[in-house]
């Protein structure tokens, strides 16, 4: 199957084109968005309702759901044939890089706030950023974008302002995965479906 855009072969285009993807892959990539939006939600609510957990807990509970988001983007970067190489290249290296700083949470949970909040700033950076560069050419588009615009600003807030505490990574923490998993909800729901009519 082509990857024209209608301007010209666009092979190592970043949007993933609905239109050129199988039936099965748009399920996939659906599948792959509401499975990362239901821990992204579930993690996050432990993280607002568990106020005890200790740091390790939390570095845990983070790891984990940047391990499985990573291999997430992963899988869907290999999966989507039908999707400009570019797009296919970025969800791999994006995923790659997220599955690397999971990595580093799970096997240092007892590292201080201050790693904690770097790894996670990092993360939400590089997610926000996949976000931006991977938009799609149907209607998912916008949550997407607002995705990535979210995880930066999370990222950038992580990052840049003083974490004294472990409530306000917390706190941070948990309210972004709850609205980052909403949105990936509805691109769940969203992706590809004008493709697949």
């Amino acid at each position: 199957m082509s990857n024209s855009t209608g301007t010209g072969t666009a092979v190592f285009a970043l949007a993933i084109d609905p239109r050129h993807l199988s039936a099965r892959e748009i399920t996939g990539i659906r599948v792959a968005f509401a499975a990362s939006a239901v821990l992204a939600i579930a993690i996050g609510t432990v993280l607002l309702v568990w106020t005890e957990a200790t740091l390790t807990v939390i570095a845990v509970l983070f790891g984990l759901y940047f391990v499985i988001s990573g291999v997430v983007r992963i899988v869907r970067g290999v999966a989507a044939t039908g999707a400009g190489t570019g797009g296919r290249v970025l969800n791999i290296v994006f995923g790659v890089l997220v599955l690397i700083l999971g990595i580093l949470a799970l096997r240092n949970p007892e590292g201080s706030l201050a790693v904690l909040g770097l790894l996670v700033g990092i993360v939400w950076i590089v997610e926000g950023v996949a976000a931006l560069v991977e938009f799609t050419t149907d209607t998912s588009r916008w949550p997407g974008i607002v995705l990535g615009l979210v995880g930066i600003l999370a990222g950038i807030i992580v990052l840049f302002a003083p974490v004294e505490t472990i409530g306000v990574l917390v706190t941070i923490g948990g309210v972004m995965l709850i609205l980052s998993g909403l949105i990936q909800l509805v691109r769940a729901f969203t992706f590809g479906r004008g493709a697949l009519a």
